[in-house]
């Protein structure tokens, strides 16, 4: 029997686990301040919740789960929507809006929402990639304003910082933009999710690559001009006239939204006084959910190939289970790619108490009990073999120092940091 973990999923050893848990103290504990309280939802949902057209490209990769009762054989033409009743979930923004939708009576308004857990999706496993892994998600239900979308990037952009990557930039767009683009191009609004996928590659397949897929989104060469026209005349202008700009490159875009990025755009240079952020409006940002009805942003870094946090607002997913809509906006960290480029992230300070076979169990166990005293994570563990050696492992291991016992020795056994040699 081959005992290696599913294709595309991993064992994970104590020190490494060391290492995540310190990455998502650090995350936690920022998110913390800004008052977003931690939920759980469960990992398996209705499979018509999963399906219902709002995951973008996720639904093609969902884990569906037979239904229970199922005979050992079934007939070779039965729909597999009738083997299927549920599915493993592939983010935590839809299961949040079921959450929200059961529970919003006996929860604050606005209710700002942390979430941390493993999700699953059906993908070709690559480095930074995985079928299963780990997201952390804040999100704010209930509030109409920018100040969520402001809040949610300052927020987010600390954690990462606290957790020791530095060297990001925010990218923000809006999805409203983009359909008026659509819209000012002469397309049906029922083409406009195909245009918005194609443009989500542009990144990847650049602008060759954009413009031989159009014309099968319903474009013409006249069409596609005009849009990469639009959309390169506004990339990489000044923040501090975006709005002015917006107006004046997409004349049928609403009042509204040239208002609410120009207030973010504010929020965030004036954030930029206080600490060091780096951000930027990005016309080619779609993000591939197709629940997003808003503003849209992401946080990329130069040593990753894509995006390392992402999110924005979608107004109308609670809906969809509370029978009216819900002004809502979320961000989502990548904890895997995080963790990946954090290889070196220190670990949580932890105490080997290394006996000889001679020392008085008491005197083991006591010992340990005043490190634990102080606040420490201690585990005694008898020494064996060579030091050196033992000493390596235990660094090896995740220990960050020791205390020797000898039972010859007079004096207080002195704590030493372990390196690993």
């Amino acid at each position: 029997m081959d005992n290696s973990p599913a294709r595309g999923t991993r064992d994970l050893l104590p020190a490494t686990v060391a290492g995540r848990d310190h990455v998502l103290a650090r995350i936690t504990e920022v998110y913390h301040r800004f008052g977003y309280q931690r939920i759980e939802t469960p990992a398996l949902e209705d499979i018509g919740r999963l399906t219902g057209g709002q995951g973008g490209e996720n639904e093609k990769l969902i884990y569906r789960v037979l239904r229970r009762g199922l005979d050992e054989t079934v007939a070779a033409d039965t729909p597999v929507a009738d083997l299927v009743d549920l599915g493993l979930r592939y983010d935590l923004t839809v299961p949040l809006t079921r959450f929200y939708g059961n529970n919003q009576a006996s929860l604050p308004q606005p209710f700002r929402s942390l979430q941390f857990g493993p999700v699953w999706r059906a993908e070709r496993p690559q480095k930074g990639r995985y079928r299963q892994f780990y997201q952390c998600d804040i999100d704010m239900l209930g509030e109409e304003s920018v100040l969520a979308e402001v809040e949610l990037i300052e927020a987010t952009t600390e954690a990462l910082a606290a957790a020791g990557l530095d060297g990001t930039t925010v990218r923000v767009s809006d999805r409203r933009f983009l359909s008026a683009l659509a819209q000012g191009a002469g397309l049906p609004e029922d083409a406009w999710t195909g245009l918005f996928i194609t443009l989500d590659k542009l990144d990847k397949i650049g602008w060759a690559g954009v413009r031989a897929e159009l014309p099968a989104r319903g474009l013409d060469t006249a069409q596609i001009d005009r849009l990469q026209d639009s959309i390169t005349s506004l990339q990489g202008i000044d923040p501090a006239t975006l709005g002015d700009q917006l107006a004046e490159a997409v004349p049928g875009l609403a009042d509204e939204v040239v208002a609410d990025l120009a207030a973010t755009a504010d929020a965030l240079r004036a954030l930029a006084g206080h600490r060091a952020l780096s951000w930027e409006f990005d016309p080619t940002l779609v993000r591939g959910m197709g629940y997003y009805t808003g503003q849209v942003f992401e946080v990329v870094h130069p040593s990753s190939a894509g995006s390392v946090a992402g999110g924005g607002r979608y107004d109308r997913l609670i809906g969809r289970s509370l029978g009216r809509d819900v002004p809502a906006c979320g961000f989502s960290i990548g904890f895997e790619r995080i963790v990946d480029l954090l290889d070196s992230a220190p670990r949580e300070p932890a105490v080997a108490v290394l006996y000889e076979a001679n020392v008085p169990l008491p005197t083991v166990t006591g010992t340990a009990r005043e490190l634990r005293a102080q606040g420490r994570r201690v585990s005694p563990i008898r020494r064996r073999g060579k030091v050196g050696a033992q000493l390596g492992r235990l660094a090896d291991w995740g220990f960050t120092s020791v205390v020797h016992l000898r039972a010859e020795q007079s004096d207080a056994p002195e704590e030493r940091p372990l390196t690993g040699k």
